[in-house]
């Protein structure tokens, strides 16, 4: 397989490199679904995603820099913090919905980002964290690309495991209820604005530990890799992918990973590669919105109830 590879594209088959794209998509995947147990099961639409990665990367590297705390520790600690700072935007927001409550989260995600730039004695601001230690699990250390590949992988898959649990609760059907008509939720005695509270605080807790895999697989975060363009990503592969369907987000997060890949091996230079990227997200989500608004495995129209 390998030679036919290197000679049909002319490219070198490097395991590792594709141990790489394994581990990204792994990472977005659970950024993925986690956003869309807001929007596609809550329907609340939020920008703010990358910060909870935030959030749960520089917990996780704070605690392995600083203090050597085994990644389990990291992971939990990381999903409480994030899910606590989630309820900075989800209280003062509980009574919004629609653009009123993205506009909210928009909002949430510049103070963060401005916060990561400017809290030096926490974040090293735009220097960022450096020198975080590979992940020992289990007595395990995981420093090879293949091994943090199968970490990955199986974070996936716990994280996707639970959402599905959630999203086929009680629980669950209460989510849905408040997507399509909250009003009547409340009518039949549930409280909707706690449940919205818990939402996006599971939400908050499941980036954390996609942050908490990037801070130990990169070994150095600064603020740019967690801007609103970040969130805009992590968007538009639930969007792409398909927004209320568990597996829509997977390959979202697959599509939007592997196509600077593609462009790469087409031989563009990096800096037209960035550009043309740009105008394929953006001309892939116009041309979604007229001919299959729902994404390609969505249940729900991105923003409609139908």
């Amino acid at each position: 397989m390998a030679s036919l590879v290197s000679r049909y594209l002319g490219i070198r088959f490097d395991m590792d490199y594709a141990f790489h794209l394994i581990v990204l998509i792994s990472i977005y995947a659970i950024l993925a679904v986690s956003l869309d147990l807001l929007v596609g099961q809550t329907g609340l639409v939020s920008i703010s995603q990358a910060a909870f990665y935030a959030a749960g990367a520089y917990i996780g590297a704070i605690l392995a820099v600083g203090l050597r705390a085994p990644f389990l520790i990291e992971v939990l600690a990381a999903m409480l913090g994030a899910a606590l700072i989630s309820l900075l935007v989800s209280i003062p927001s509980i009574h919004l919905r629609g653009d009123y409550f993205f506009i909210a989260t928009f909002a949430f995600q510049l103070v963060v980002t401005s916060l990561l730039n400017n809290w030096v004695t926490v974040t090293r601001g735009p220097l960022g964290l450096a020198g975080i230690s590979p992940v020992i699990l289990f007595g395990v250390r995981i420093e090879s690309s293949g091994k943090f590949a199968i970490l990955a992988v199986a974070a996936t898959a716990i994280s996707y495991v639970i959402v599905w649990r959630v999203v086929r609760s009680p629980f669950g059907r209460v989510m849905r209820a408040i997507r399509e008509d909250e009003l009547f939720a409340q009518s039949l005695g549930k409280n909707t604005q706690g449940m919205k509270v818990i939402v996006v605080a599971l939400s908050a807790a499941f980036a954390a530990v996609g942050g908490c895999l990037y801070a130990h697989y990169m070994t150095y975060i600064d603020p740019t890799n967690f801007t609103f363009t970040e969130s805009l990503l992590i968007l538009s592969m639930v969007v792409i992918g398909g927004a209320g369907s568990l597996i829509g987000p997977f390959v979202g997060a697959g599509v939007l990973v592997l196509l600077p890949e593609v462009l790469r091996l087409i031989g563009l230079p990096s800096n037209t590669a960035a550009n043309i990227r740009q105008l394929f997200y953006g001309g892939l989500l116009v041309t979604l919105m007229f001919l299959r608004p729902r994404g390609f495995f969505g249940k729900y129209g991105f923003g409609r109830k139908t």
